[in-house]
């Protein structure tokens, strides 16, 4: 085997590593939007958010909660559109972007963002679960 196709090779198992991963990480994030977490949720949510959308509190963070577990399933039951799905968690990571901001500005806690440095954090994490998403879902190295 050359050295090139080892390196396809290498690259496409991280891919599908990452793939799995990423899925296994929405998942258990909708899941907390929808269960242990919603609460804390709720008290980061935009007041312009619930404006324009025209829902509470709630409503926003239930159905980010299913859209999450949404596309990590979609990650796992449909291969052949991981591309396509990977698009669309890169774009719900840069909507949510919004309510990121929100809360280290506000310095309101929800879990596991309980303190100013760990939100701030949080904000420079998410242009990497962009770059993750889209990597992670690419177009097959040929």
């Amino acid at each position: 085997m050359s050295p090139a196709r080892r390196r396809r090779d290498a690259v496409a198992i991280l891919r599908s590593a990452a793939r799995w991963t990423l899925a296994a990480v929405l998942l258990a994030a909708g899941a907390s939007h929808l269960t242990w977490g919603r609460r804390g949720y709720r008290i980061v949510v935009p007041g312009w958010a619930t404006r324009v959308t025209r829902l509470d509190e709630d409503a926003i963070v239930v159905a980010s909660g299913v859209v999450e577990i949404g596309l990590g399933a979609a990650l796992v039951a449909l291969p052949r559109e991981r591309h396509a799905i990977g698009a669309a968690v890169a774009a719900f990571f840069v909507a949510v972007f919004p309510g990121n901001v929100h809360q280290w500005r506000t310095g309101r806690a929800a879990p596991l963002l309980r303190t100013d440095r760990v939100r701030l954090i949080r904000l420079f994490l998410q242009p990497a679960l962009v770059a993750w998403a889209l990597w992670a879902t690419g177009p097959r190295s040929r």
